[in-house]
């Protein structure tokens, strides 16, 4: 927990310990505290060691940290965004492999834009649907259309930044097929039936 307080703090935010969430809107009792405190609540119809849930468990992962920017850093918004970008508008199957992949990257893209930010939606303008109402779920199959829905409704809150990740993302997608192409073309070359055959 004390990692969120410190990153709030070096945003310069204040965080408010009664009501609601300052963030997101969620009916809590002790705001941020309780939003981070029972996130994991709404995931219990889900199987995390079935595979075909881990996208669920991305696309919650990045909905929530998008609806609460101010306690994370900012280059942390871009990986959420690109993520969502990649999963939701270019369709493509995500796993655990290509998350570190996603960060290596951004390492990389983030060097020649030191002063990138991305803009940020208002408190409480970051989508409806927030964390606590993924307890409303009776099965699984409700509870993955819901942190769909949930994720959709973050991700176009952000439309102002659309953009920005779209062009991470093309660049992450170019830079994973470059490197397939590489490996493919070593492996072939490496290849005994492609070696030069002894005199």
């Amino acid at each position: 927990m004390q990692d969120f307080i410190d990153q709030a703090n070096k945003n310069g935010v204040t965080l408010l310990n009664k009501g609601r969430c300052q963030f997101c809107d969620a009916d809590y009792q002790k705001g941020i505290f309780d939003c981070m405190d029972n996130y994991n609540n709404g995931l219990q119809l889900l199987d995390f060691n079935n595979s075909e849930h881990h996208i669920s468990r991305f696309l919650s992962v990045d909905a929530h940290a998008l609806q609460h920017p101010e306690i994370h850093g900012r280059w942390s918004n871009h990986f959420h965004l690109t993520r969502l970008n990649l999963i939701l508008d270019q369709n493509q199957t995500w796993d655990y492999k290509k998350s570190p992949m996603l960060s290596d990257y951004l390492n990389a893209y983030k060097l020649n834009r030191p002063n990138e930010f991305l803009s940020i939606p208002k408190p409480l303008e970051r989508g409806k649907i927030t964390a606590k109402d993924l307890i409303k779920a009776t099965t699984a199959d409700e509870c993955i259309a819901l942190i769909k829905k949930w994720a959709d409704e973050v991700y176009h809150s952000w439309s102002a930044s659309h953009s920005i990740v779209s062009e991470i993302a093309e660049g992450f997608l170019d830079n994973i097929y470059n490197r397939k192409t590489l490996s493919r073309n070593i492996t072939n070359r490496l290849h005994p039936s492609n070696q030069p055959h002894p005199h």
